[in-house]
């Protein structure tokens, strides 16, 4: 997909695209029921809590994203809008199906977010005899295949947007899915690098400064103080001005407005520095042994991800806090701990973690949410041991296997099948998801069974 170097910069004759799938929770619901296809349907947040996602027919009635549930419940029902819990296993499988899909259609392949990856396609040879217009090299056509392909094969819709750089991708991206200035169906596929200039510019000029990917509040703010209203105002900043504002980060961003790639394909994701597992309770903790479950809970997920990424830990680090809406009885306190060893075990990891648990716990005080964060992550290949904390070899090669085992085992038979018993069983914090599809694509028990009668 890449080859061994960690990017790779879009050549003269290469185009960048973005794929982004359209309402992707939305639309994963979709796929394992066909029967909320054309209907009104929102997602929500962990513990049902606000709208993170709408289908385009929620849109159209007018549901804004990030509304609280208990504010619009009985608005939604009275539209007759489906809603359904984040479904965070479904979205996940659908994701990388998706990506080892767009991964056929493309040279390389920077894997962006959850629904988004930016991909360099080469433009067709100019023939003799064609004119300086970019139109016979216009990539438009490739880009419905590639739709016409998802949507076969997975169910989802994604957007297109194709142009010489990243900036601009996103920028087309965004073009592709909004309607035509006329009304109508939105265009789904935009090559803003086989516009004639004046249409190109057309199309900055159409874009708003804070829609200008890279733009923070900040930075919009000072644009529009100097006049510098829309993307094309910023490309045609001089560049000694934005150079004194935002340094070199702002001059590659205006680089790439002008067709001049500055930001390379990340085809190898750099490594983390921290491993972050959080969650809000569905309700508030008021007992030690429950906040002790949270957070090996956590640990336990976190050491996981820690496993899968190839790393380990030299500190951790655990996080309290209750409801930002006490007033005056708020409380958040955090607190950390050094590993003499760097590990990915769970047992060490949890070891460390549960007594911070026990020093943040305070009567009287409700928690709204906890978190653990695993920070001084180095390489899981090299071990920098310590001499008052020996190690030996076999007890590492034994824990490292017993890891392993315990990760295929709920990889294959689903997560939690083994778990820790710190960990509790049935717990009142855990997250609420009252109204939770099925993991069609994940769970053996959840797939669909359908029944055929044999006439004759």
């Amino acid at each position: 997909m890449g080859g061994a170097t960690s990017g790779r910069q879009a050549s003269s004759r290469e185009a960048v695209v973005l794929i982004d799938g359209n309402n992707f929770y939305a639309s994963c619901e979709a796929v394992v029921d066909p029967a909320v296809i054309g209907r009104p349907l929102v997602v929500l947040s962990n513990n049902d809590g606000c709208i993170v996602s709408r289908s385009a027919e929620a849109r159209a009635l007018g549901i804004r994203m990030g509304q609280p549930y208990f504010q619009v419940q009985r608005q939604l029902e009275r539209l007759g809008v489906i809603v359904r819990s984040s479904n965070y296993a479904l979205y996940a499988d659908m994701s990388q199906r998706l990506m080892t899909v767009l991964e056929e259609w493309v040279e390389a392949l920077e894997i962006y977010s959850i629904d988004e990856a930016f991909g360099l396609l080469q433009r067709p040879r100019r023939t003799r005899g064609e004119g300086s217009d970019a139109s016979s090299r216009d990539l438009t056509a490739w880009g419905h295949d590639l739709r016409r392909d998802v949507r076969r094969r997975l169910g989802l819709p994604v957007a297109v947007g194709i142009a010489p750089t990243k900036v601009l991708a996103k920028l087309a991206n965004k073009w592709a899915k909004s309607a035509p200035a006329g009304g109508g169906t939105p265009l789904a596929v935009f090559d803003l690098g086989a516009c004639p200039s004046g249409q190109a510019e057309a199309v900055l000029a159409a874009t708003a400064i804070e829609d200008v990917w890279g733009i923070g509040k900040k930075l919009a703010r000072w644009c529009r103080l100097r006049g510098v209203a829309h993307a094309l105002a910023l490309r045609d900043l001089p560049t000694g001005e934005l150079r004194q504002r935002c340094g070199v980060v702002g001059v590659r961003l205006q680089q790439e407005l002008r067709g001049h790639g500055c930001l390379p394909l990340e085809l190898v994701p750099p490594a983390k520095r921290e491993t972050c597992v959080s969650r809000s309770f569905s309700t508030p903790i008021d007992n030690r042994e429950h906040l002790r479950e949270a957070v090996a809970t956590y640990t336990s997920r976190a050491a996981e991800k820690l496993r899968r990424q190839g790393q380990r830990a030299g500190a951790l680090t655990v996080f309290v806090r209750s409801s930002p809406f006490n007033g005056t009885s708020f409380y958040a306190n955090a607190a950390t701990v050094r590993l003499p060893v760097a590990s990915d075990d769970t047992a060490v990891l949890l070891a460390a973690a549960l007594p911070l648990a026990q020093a943040l716990f305070k009567p009287h005080k409700p928690l709204q949410k906890a978190g653990v964060v695993l920070q001084e992550l180095c390489d899981g290949a090299t071990l920098q041991h310590h001499l008052l904390a020996p190690l030996p070899p076999e007890q590492q090669q034994r824990r490292s296997a017993l890891m392993a085992t315990i990760d295929r085992l709920n990889r294959h038979y689903g997560s939690g099948t083994v778990q820790w018993a710190a960990c509790g069983l049935q717990s009142p914090w855990r997250m609420r998801r009252s109204r939770l599809s099925r993991a069609a694509t994940t769970r053996l028990a959840d797939l669909p069974v359908v029944w055929a009668r044999l006439e004759g």
